[in-house]
């Protein structure tokens, strides 16, 4: 079993495939179907671009190179972003891509088709269909993989469950029936627990994966809307953005035990996001506020608050320490 699962996903440790690249952060407002391009270091937006409609997720590729908007509304698409000189491509057809996900060996991008009840496999290059995961419940939305990347423990935020789902043999294994309305998964460090947010229940169910029926082993109380989970550079501590009541929630990975509350001063809507690369900021979309809170990881405090587009979701900052991306905004192994 791996002592840190994170361990490439360390401040420093970038891949040859960034190197160059301009540290940007991107974000994509759902509500009026652009995407924001913000300067970290001077804090302001830079440009904005119109997408498809309802832009949900900015994800980068397994190998680095492309960011893809997954669009779920409308004329459902995935628009690439080259990085390296800002280039936005040719929109990409694509059924109900609410978030994307890659898998470890980089033969195949994940459709999370939320609202088909089905995980679509596609071509991680060119998103032209390959196979599908049909699943037995409704509104999947987020998941991660299991330590050795066979298979993932997977959220269905509008039945209450949680999936084991072994990709290798294209099977659901096992199915746990929660209730709420779970959302973002995250594995611990040591692969031993997956963290489940539950924006209904406010907080987050500690699941044991390792078997082929998911199990419930307890539950932490956070805060109002529980919804994002991110990791330290570290690896020491879980970021837990608490979407309805305006905070985040921090855990300490090692006893399992809330050590913080950082609330945003006014109250706010946190939602999505990433850790800078030195892990010295944590940045996440205001879902209902439209604007992006930074908060310093080693205080607690927003340190600044920057204005973007109606209805911010699942922004990116882009480059990120590690070999390869998994997908969503901040999964890197």
């Amino acid at each position: 079993m791996p002592v840190n699962i994170y361990a490439h996903a360390a401040a420093g440790q970038f891949s040859p495939a960034v190197r160059g690249v301009r540290p940007l952060v991107y974000v994509p407002n759902g509500k009026d179907s652009t995407v924001s391009v913000i300067d970290p270091q001077a804090r302001r937006v830079l440009r904005t671009f119109k997408v498809d409609r309802e832009p949900q997720h900015v994800v980068p590729s397994h190998d680095l190179k492309t960011l893809w908007v997954a669009s779920d509304k409308g004329r459902q698409s995935v628009t690439p972003i080259d990085p390296r000189t800002g280039k936005v491509g040719q929109a990409v057809p694509t059924l109900d891509p609410y978030n994307l996900y890659f898998t470890p060996d980089g033969l195949h991008a994940v459709v999370v088709a939320e609202n088909s009840q089905r995980l679509d496999f596609v071509d991680p290059r060119t998103m032209q269909p390959q196979f599908s995961i049909p699943v037995p419940c409704r509104g999947i939305n987020h998941m991660d993989f299991s330590p050795s990347g066979q298979s993932v423990i997977a959220a269905c935020e509008f039945s209450g469950d949680v999936l084991h789902i072994d990709f290798k043999f294209r099977a659901v294994l096992g199915s746990l029936h929660l209730g709420g309305m779970p959302q973002d998964v995250k594995l611990s460090p040591d692969g031993q627990v997956y963290y489940v947010a539950d924006m209904m229940r406010g907080g987050l169910y500690l699941i044991d994966g390792r078997g082929k029926v998911p199990r419930k082993l307890g539950f932490i109380p956070t805060g109002k809307g529980t919804h994002g989970l991110y990791p330290s550079r570290d690896a020491t501590r879980l970021f837990i953005s608490n979407r309805g009541e305006g905070s985040v929630s921090v855990l300490n990975f090692a006893t399992r035990k809330l050590i913080a509350k950082w609330l945003i001063p006014g109250g706010g809507s946190p939602d999505m996001g990433s850790v800078s690369p030195d892990g010295k900021e944590l940045w996440l979309s205001g879902r209902y506020d439209d604007v992006v809170y930074v908060f310093s990881t080693r205080t607690g405090k927003v340190v600044s608050t920057i204005k973007v587009g109606k209805g911010p979701h699942g922004l990116t900052y882009f480059p990120q320490p590690g070999r390869y991306s998994l997908g969503h905004t901040d999964n890197y192994r």
